[in-house]
C-alpha cells in the first residue's frame, strides 16, 4: 500500500513536473504533457504509457496494475491501485510514464 500523498510528493520529485487540476484528479505534467493522473478519492493512479510499456508493466489478469478497460487503455493508460501496490512499483511505473512523455 502507498498513500495519495507519497504518490504526489513522488511524481512531483522529476524535474520540470507541473501539477493541475484535470476533471476530478490531480494531474502531473511534463512539457505541458500528462503523464500521471491521481485520485485521492479512489486511491488509484492512471499513467500514459505506450503500449509496449504497458505490456510490460502490466501482468495478465493483475488487480494491481492494469490497462484503463476502454479506448483510453488501447493507447497506453494504465491504472494502479494504490492499497495494492508497493512504493517500488510506484516508483518505477512513474519514471517510465514520465521519461516516455518528456521524450516525445
Amino acid at each position: 500500500m502507498i498513500t495519495p500523498e507519497a504518490v504526489k510528493e513522488m511524481a512531483l520529485s522529476f524535474e520540470g513536473t507541473d501539477e493541475r487540476q484535470h476533471v476530478d484528479r490531480i494531474a502531473f505534467t511534463v512539457k505541458k504533457k500528462i503523464f500521471a493522473t491521481l485520485s485521492f478519492k479512489n486511491k488509484t493512479l492512471n499513467l500514459k504509457f505506450t503500449p509496449q510499456a504497458q505490456m510490460i508493466f502490466c501482468p495478465p489478469k493483475s488487480d494491481v496494475i492494469f490497462a484503463i478497460p476502454n479506448g483510453w487503455g488501447r493507447q497506453g493508460w494504465t491504472t494502479i491501485n494504490l492499497d495494492k501496490a508497493n512504493v517500488k512499483l510506484v516508483k518505477s511505473a512513474l519514471a517510465e510514464a514520465f521519461k516516455l512523455r518528456k521524450a516525445k
